[in-house]
């Protein structure tokens, strides 16, 4: 694996490390992250269209606090549309990991219903293969070398599991294309089944219903937009949302305050600087 391209935020003393190439299993991307400076960091975690996977290299867990309940854990899974929650930790050094649902569903070895707005240690899910995976990490003396031994663990992983159904896959990367403004009324239609069986199915495996992952999409893309700097206006108008309260109700929904207020989140500011091709969301998310 080539060098990783690096970034700082000079006011937070981050250090975002990222492979300089994509990841050998498509709908995976991952991050490492660094950060410095003597006092604890208390972040906000804002949902996303993927399932998250962090794990922590030092010796200072990370402290969860939120919907999701109190934990003090050193690797964490985040369902998909999890609830905001806070995140505090100290000298960290961890490795993210976003799973499109497409292949966190075989990578994690159960159906994403399971994980619905749930935030659970890895352990829970791996077992003592989680421990041993943190080690290792722990051990890499690169980040290019912890990169590469989390795509053989996923890639395997993979390979093992049960793959999402076409149909659920095809539904997914329609509302993935569409930055959730599919007419999910129109999926079961399109996919030959009944509607209770595309909500059944899909809800399932990804983990939510049809609605609320374009909803989630749909929110994703927006609030992006709102960090690089879009009104709330253009945004509520190019993103299918009826007018800004609209907008502003679903934000508030997600993120727990305001557009304005959620635009300015350092784990959105570090999330664009992990992945900054935001366009390429039909890559990541919708593999």
């Amino acid at each position: 694996m080539q060098p990783v391209v690096r970034t700082a935020d000079s006011t937070a003393a981050w250090e975002i490390a990222r492979p300089s190439r994509v990841t050998a299993l498509p709908g995976v991307d991952m991050a490492g992250f660094r950060i410095r400076g003597g006092s604890p960091i208390d972040l906000r975690a804002i949902p996303h269209p993927a399932v998250t996977v962090a794990v922590e290299l030092g010796d200072r867990p990370f402290d969860i606090d939120g919907a999701v309940g109190r934990m003090r854990v050193e690797s964490l899974t985040a369902g998909l549309g999890f609830s905001a929650f806070q995140v505090c930790a100290e000298d960290v050094e961890c490795v993210q990991i976003r799973l499109s649902p497409l292949v966190a569903h075989p990578v994690l070895g159960l159906p994403l219903a399971e994980l619905r707005g749930s935030v659970i240690a890895l352990d829970d899910l791996w077992g003592r293969a989680a421990p041993r995976l943190r080690e290792r990490l722990h051990h890499a003396r690169t980040w290019p070398e912890r990169f590469a031994l989390i795509d053989m663990e996923l890639m395997t992983r993979f390979h093992a599991g049960r793959e999402v159904d076409p149909e659920v896959v095809w539904a997914w990367r329609r509302i993935v294309a569409s930055h959730g403004q599919a007419r999910v009324s129109e999926l079961a239609g399109r996919i030959g089944w009944s509607r209770q069986r595309t909500w059944s199915r899909f809800g399932s495996q990804i983990g939510l219903t049809p609605k609320r992952a374009a909803m989630l999409v749909r929110f994703d893309h927006a609030i992006h937009r709102l960090v690089r700097g879009d009104t709330p206006a253009q945004v509520a108008a190019d993103g299918g949302y009826a007018d800004q309260s609209h907008l502003h109700h679903d934000v508030r929904a997600f993120t727990g305050t305001t557009p304005a207020a959620a635009a300015h989140e350092p784990w959105l500011a570090a999330d664009d600087r992990a992945w900054p091709a935001r366009d390429g969301a039909e890559r990541r998310f919708g593999y």
